[in-house]
């Protein structure tokens, strides 16, 4: 009998049409072997989720860990360079870092 564990990263996720998935790296490791690979699974997104190109400040702010300064960075960011073409984006806005993005990641969407 041979002991296998496994453990998973999401390493980014990404838009394919309308599917949305995420590219996860597998280590797996027995007695006699080990190894990695990438996959791809799909991504849930909440059917409550945000659009971010629509919602106001108070939309917004119903996102966790957003509050009215990131609400207000995230709209003045969308006036000045347009809609966000994928969720991924909102990791330009100063505030949201990589760690951020993956706790909400679920919960925003753009139409």
């Amino acid at each position: 009998m041979s002991f296998l564990s496994a453990s998973r990263s999401i390493c980014k996720s990404l838009a394919l049409g309308s599917v949305v998935v995420a590219i996860v790296t597998v280590s797996c490791t027995s007695k006699s072997s080990s190894g990695r690979a990438r996959i791809a699974v799909p991504l849930e997104i909440n059917s409550d989720a945000v659009n971010i190109n629509t919602a106001d400040a108070a939309g917004l702010q119903r996102i966790p860990h957003i509050g009215e300064k990131l609400a207000a960075d995230i709209i003045e960011y969308r006036q000045s360079h347009g809609p966000f073409r994928r969720p991924e984006h909102l990791l330009l806005v100063n505030g949201v870092s990589d760690k951020r993005f993956r706790e909400i990641r679920q919960l925003v969407r753009v139409d």
